[in-house]
């Protein structure tokens, strides 16, 4: 594990409006199946303690959708070729029918 799974369960405790403490994080971590580092609860929850989270979240959220925003013509564009690729094959198979008969 990497670790992030310790700011998972900070983040869940700041959605659902519960105060981030280290009995909340160790609690969501072991319903998870995780192995608990207290050491690494008590580092996160102190480090949390002076940050607006949502704040932080604010700052990191902008960036994160400007390139999902940026592959949806790259996927239209892919979607239309895929199209006409089949309209092509449709014409092929239209004009060997003919030519298939005659042998």
């Amino acid at each position: 594990m990497n670790g992030m799974e310790y700011i998972h369960a900070a983040l869940v405790l700041h959605a659902a409006g519960k105060q981030i403490d280290e009995a909340g994080i160790t609690g969501i971590l072991k319903a998870a199946g995780v192995e608990v580092d207290e050491a690494r609860v008590r580092a996160l929850v102190s480090a949390l303690k002076n940050i607006n989270i949502d704040e932080a979240i604010k700052g990191v959220a902008v960036p994160a959708a400007a390139p999902v925003q940026a592959a949806a013509p790259a996927a239209k564009a892919e979607e239309k070729k895929v199209e006409e690729k089949k309209e092509e094959k449709k014409e092929e198979e239209a004009l060997a029918g003919p030519g298939a008969l005659l042998g």
